[in-house]
């Protein structure tokens, strides 16, 4: 029975627990052993949901279809477009259940859309990333963040980074969810990160460290507890190793 569309957890097989000894927080996935066998999707159970936890599960959300659209898998136009029309529906209802959180048809629309992100249609027949996913568990593990705020300050910074790496797909991104009209690849790309971070902050959501209430994160800590958890390297759109995720995490900064 849901009551926070964030997560997703009422139409996949994976969920995440925090070992509160070590600050560890961990990913797991089933294909089918954790799917719910149905799940009890009313809107009118969000209607109460604080601004901030409405927002921040819609940056969950978001996340979650981003980590299947940014993939090294070419000639998937389908799923492609899964995504892109989610996306665009999201940032089209979010400001509807911010500034009215009784509105039914935007509860149901943003609820529906948590469910659809992550019971895996978006990532049918390609490859998917979650390098964000990996560097924001650490964020909330070590500094009790809600972790779609921290989504919200990691995603970008670590589009940034493999922008400069591969921006093609940053570029579409950018194109056909926010509309940017630029031509060459990088300045889209650009323009589409600060979109996004734009978007964030117009539903009350941190888009840096500092914002985050973190003055002075431990860079090295984080990086290193990481690479335990998750090996030596993340991600599938780009592979990012130590030096990468040091790197991402001082642009979340």
């Amino acid at each position: 029975i849901l009551t926070i569309p964030a997560a997703g957890s009422e139409g996949s097989g994976n969920s995440v627990i925090t070992k509160l000894d070590g600050l560890r927080k961990l990913s797991l996935r089933t294909d089918t052993e954790l799917r719910p066998k149905f799940a009890c999707l009313n809107p009118e159970l969000t209607f109460t949901l604080p601004p901030y936890q409405t927002a921040s599960g819609i940056a969950d959300m978001m996340v979650h279809i981003m980590e299947r659209y940014f993939s090294p898998t070419e000639q998937v136009e389908v799923t492609d477009r899964l995504c892109e029309g989610l996306l665009k529906a999201i940032i089209e209802e979010a400001p509807k259940v911010i500034a009215e959180p009784e509105n039914y048809d935007a509860r149901a629309n943003i609820m529906w859309s948590g469910t659809l992100a992550h019971n895996g249609i978006c990532g049918c027949g390609r490859q998917e990333d979650w390098a964000s996913h990996f560097i924001e568990h650490e964020l909330s593990a070590l500094y009790n963040v809600t972790h779609g705020a921290g989504l919200a300050v990691i995603t970008p910074a670590w589009m940034t980074y493999v922008a400069e790496i591969k921006a093609a797909k940053v570029a579409q991104f950018a194109r056909r969810v926010f509309d940017v009209t630029e031509s060459d690849e990088m300045k889209a790309a650009t323009e589409g990160i600060s979109r996004l971070r734009d978007f964030f902050r117009s539903i009350g959501l941190p888009v840096t460290m500092k914002e985050l209430g973190i003055e002075n994160p431990d860079i090295e800590l984080l990086v290193k507890k990481l690479h335990e958890n998750k090996g030596p390297k993340i991600g599938g759109y780009i592979q990012l190793d130590s030096t990468a995720t040091e790197a991402i995490f001082k642009l979340a900064i």
